[in-house]
């Protein structure tokens, strides 16, 4: 029997517990009145009537023997070891095996049979965070394991409240910003949801309303949404938010990208200001931190690793320079280097261009499919599910699939275009490195990316990752050769060029950036150290070993 379980006389298991006394026990003194938390509404068509709610449960965290004995300097060196920064006031200690958590014997079934050793930092923190009913903000890259973080605490948290009457809405409410992200956190819940009754549904657009609805009729404790299609299910009376005292908004960054504002704070004004709501997100800009203030009181905040803009050091990044003619050959080259039956993930900055690149990909022979928001989603599905499989083992994306996309074993990434924000770029490559695997993230960088130079550098050296001097003498302004250019790096040592060119390579070195003609045709480059010139114009009779020369 769980330490939960305990906590009660009746030795049944929470939902018998619930029928015995029609509440989730009593108030446990953690939650806040209405009037502490500022009520955002003014876009909803109806405020939400706070007469007569109850009070609920939603403390429900017993320390651990084993965590209670942990001293501070042990926390802090633990905390240190795994980069867990945390905030807020009584923090709890994390923990460092599952059996420390307290979670039910149904859910550490299910945990176990996932064959999991150890909780993610974010877990191993987040869990006593979560349990204890604070609101909570969780800032973690992708692949930290952030679902289960709030997942499981979310099942403890439905089991310890009344069983749904009939007209009921859902307990808990998770909002994400696609439908596929939508559908993996729905396949989690069912999956760790499934030992205790628990039933969930998954609301999004695209699909017919028809079994959504019935779903909801039929009553379902976990509801996880798109905010779009929940706000049509609101406005036509199929649900409501009544019921909801447990709210998680997975990806709020992204959400804020796509415009979701203003229907995160509509649907956030029909549900009850004491809440418990759980805030994640993999980065922390400012617009990310100004909407949690409106929607969290006395909250926690964890944070994995740093808040600055960062790719998951399990990753090998590679940046080409390249022109945009000369992508599609460098991509074959590349397949052709790395295919060996393992999935590859290909982004795309269009949907157009995601059906050209896949059209021609197969034209040549490789088994590709592409995923983007024009297909319709049984396509989606079926594209998904036979790359899954690794039937279809390269399939081509736009941004739709960047963010929330769980598939296993994704061991490369290619950029084929640079996304419009390193954000994207680092959520991008983070499909690969997930749960502790390692990946590779090649990516295709043009001189019209030339701005994301000096940023994206920082992601690299930041990882530990080798910055090429071609990036780098962009990163520092210089414009990136064109093709067919050569660049030579560190050039004192023997080269013999002819007269002229050494007499004008000369007077343009003491210049950050100079352009002159040589020979009356080519032209020499020079930032820094760097020369770029033409192949055919160059006379070249000796190098020394040490020399340099890379084409573009």
């Amino acid at each position: 029997m769980s330490r939960y379980d305990s906590r009660s006389s009746d030795p049944g298991s929470y939902r018998d517990r619930r029928s015995d006394s029609g509440f989730g026990g009593g108030y446990e003194g953690t939650g806040r009145s209405s009037s502490k938390r500022e009520f955002e509404g003014a876009s909803s068509p109806k405020k939400l009537d706070l007469d007569g709610l109850t009070h609920f449960e939603k403390n429900f965290y017993v320390e651990s023997p084993s965590v209670a004995s942990m001293t501070e300097s042990e926390v802090e060196e633990y905390r240190r070891r795994r980069q867990i920064t945390v905030e807020g006031k009584d923090v709890p200690k994390p923990v460092r095996e599952f059996r420390d958590v307290g979670f039910p014997e149904y859910v550490m079934q299910e945990v176990l049979k996932a064959g999991f050793v150890e909780p993610t930092p974010i877990q191993a923190q987040g869990w006593p965070m979560a349990l204890k009913g604070r609101d909570l903000i969780g800032i973690a890259e992708t692949g930290s394991g952030k679902t289960l973080a709030y997942l499981l605490p979310a099942i403890v948290h439905v089991n310890a409240q009344p069983f749904l009457a009939p007209g009921d809405g859902p307990i808990v409410l998770v909002l994400a910003p696609t439908r596929e992200l939508a559908v993996q956190i729905q396949q989690e819940s069912t999956k760790f949801g499934a030992s205790s009754r628990i039933k969930s549904t998954c609301i999004y657009g695209g699909v017919p309303k028809g079994p959504q609805v019935r779903d909801l009729q039929k009553g379902v404790e976990i509801v996880i949404a798109t905010p779009g299609r929940l706000i049509d299910m609101i406005e036509s009376h199929h649900t409501n938010l009544r019921r909801v005292t447990y709210l998680v908004l997975d990806e709020a960054d992204r959400m804020l990208d796509m415009g979701f504002e203003p229907q995160i704070k509509k649907i956030v004004s029909q549900i009850r200001p004491d809440r418990q709501t759980l805030y994640w997100s993999a980065t922390w800009p400012k617009e990310v931190e100004q909407l949690a203030r409106q929607f969290l009181y006395n909250s926690y905040k964890v944070v994995i690793g740093s808040i600055d803009l960062k790719a998951n050091h399990a990753i090998r990044q590679h940046v080409d320079i390249v022109t945009e003619n000369q992508k599609y050959n460098k991509l074959v080259k590349l397949l052709e280097d790395i295919m060996d039956g393992s999935r590859i993930l290909i982004f795309m900055d269009t949907k157009k261009g995601c059906d050209q690149i896949t059209r021609q990909l197969r034209m040549d022979g490789w088994p590709a499919l592409s995923i983007h928001g024009d297909k319709s989603q049984a396509e989606r599905d079926w594209v998904l599910a036979e790359f899954k499989a690794g039937k279809s083992p390269i399939m081509t994306a736009t941004d739709v699939a960047a963010r929330g996309l769980d598939v296993k074993d994704v061991k490369y990434v290619v950029n084929y275009d640079f996304p419009g924000s390193l954000e994207d770029y680092v959520h991008r490559i983070g499909r690969t490195g997930r749960a502790g695997a390692k990946g590779t993230a090649y990516t295709f960088f043009t001189a019209a990316n030339a701005r994301f130079a000096k940023e994206l550098i920082g992601i690299l050296e930041e990882a530990g990752q080798k910055v090429s001097p071609e990036l780098a003498a962009m990163g520092r302004g210089a414009p990136p050769p064109p093709s067919g250019w050569f660049l030579f790096q560190d050039y004192d040592h023997k080269l013999t060029f002819s007269k002229e060119s050494i007499l004008l390579m000369m007077q343009a070195a003491v210049v950050m950036v100079a352009s002159v003609i040589v020979e009356g045709v080519s032209v020499v480059v020079v930032h820094g150290a760097n020369i770029y010139m033409r192949e055919e114009q160059m006379h070249l009779t000796d190098t020394s070993r040490n020399s340099e020369m890379k084409g573009i």
